[in-house]
């Protein structure tokens, strides 16, 4: 009874915010008609706006490749690279100049998807606030808000809704996972959302690993740390600020030079993390699904509501994405 109150209480106050963020948008320079054509002009996109998949796919494709078959007795990985706060119209900047994740990966054979965030596609209103946590929690678990209990950033998810970085390990499909991240939301305080979770694991000793850097910088760092070795973790999860940060210093802006430097900084550290897995020593041995995404995207200073540039993401992958009903 009371995680059901709990939820209405919740699911009204999301729809009050969206409404109020929807109607008090202010715009950052340019119309969505300019965002839409940036948006239609990247060619390598397998579907179209109109045809974008939700975010929770991303929880289905590695669960399905983390209990598929071997293929020739390979172990099993995946590893999923974040971009937090990136917008998708950013990548018309990918140049050939700039060191860059994602031509990289596509270079590899791997297909892009647009996604979205919200839990419905736009032009629907969306039913989740398009933020931070909500929207990790949503590739984690599987489900939307209504269903893990993150309607906000700095609010603990719901108990009975585990991360498949956990259920992985607990029944027994991998031997073990790691999250990597900086920003204090995921687990740095006591209403984090995963900062219950975090104790389950540490209190029952399972083989998951949650760790927080102080910044982009030192996330890489133990995600490298984690791939050098011979048997690193089975599923990795990371997520990178840089977009996100200027974002809401400087501006989630198209234009704004400072956002597009962090989106060249995400993107050089994906390249260096991407380099990583697949130059691994064990490499021939492993099974790898490599994922990159980002949670939301922006506009103004913000994100968390209604607008197209806020809602469109993407997914990037190298196997066959199993999409979410």
């Amino acid at each position: 009874m009371f995680i059901a109150i709990q939820k209405a209480i919740c699911i009204v106050l999301t729809a009050i915010a969206i409404f109020v963020g929807g109607v008090f948008r202010i715009n950052d320079g340019t119309t969505v008609e300019e965002y839409e054509t940036r948006v239609d002009s990247l060619e390598f996109f397998e579907n179209t706006r109109e045809t974008a998949i939700p975010q929770t796919s991303v929880y289905n494709t590695i669960l399905t490749h983390l209990t598929g078959e071997k293929t020739d007795g390979k172990e099993k990985k995946a590893i999923v690279i974040g971009y937090d706060g990136c917008r998708l119209d950013m990548f018309t900047y990918i140049d050939g100049e700039h060191p860059s994740g994602i031509t990289d990966f596509l270079d590899t054979g791997s297909k892009a998807y647009i996604s979205y965030a919200g839990a419905v596609n736009y032009p629907q209103v969306n039913r989740q606030m398009t933020s931070t946590a909500p929207g990790w929690c949503s590739m984690l678990t599987g489900v939307w808000s209504v269903d893990h209990g993150v309607f906000f950033n700095y609010t603990p998810k719901l108990s009975c809704r585990k991360t498949l970085l956990t259920t992985a390990v607990e029944d027994g499909i991998i031997d073990s996972s790691a999250f990597y991240v900086s920003w204090n939301g995921h687990f740095g305080t006591p209403i984090s959302t995963y900062t219950s979770e975090k104790k389950y694991i540490e209190k029952n000793g399972l083989n998951v690993n949650f760790l927080q850097a102080d910044d982009d910088d030192g996330t890489e760092a133990n995600v490298m740390a984690d791939l050098a070795r011979d048997d690193c973790s089975d599923f990795i999860f990371l997520t990178l600020e840089y977009t996100d940060h200027c974002g809401h210093s400087t501006g989630f802006t198209y234009n704004d030079e400072r956002y597009i430097k962090a989106f060249y900084d995400a993107e050089a550290a994906g390249a260096r993390i991407l380099d990583a897995v697949l130059s691994r020593e064990n490499f021939e041995n492993e099974d790898w699904l490599i994922i990159m995404t980002t949670d939301h995207g922006g506009i103004n200073l913000h994100h968390g509501f209604c607008s197209e540039m806020e809602r469109m993401t993407y997914l990037i992958c190298n196997k066959e994405v199993i999409v979410a009903e």
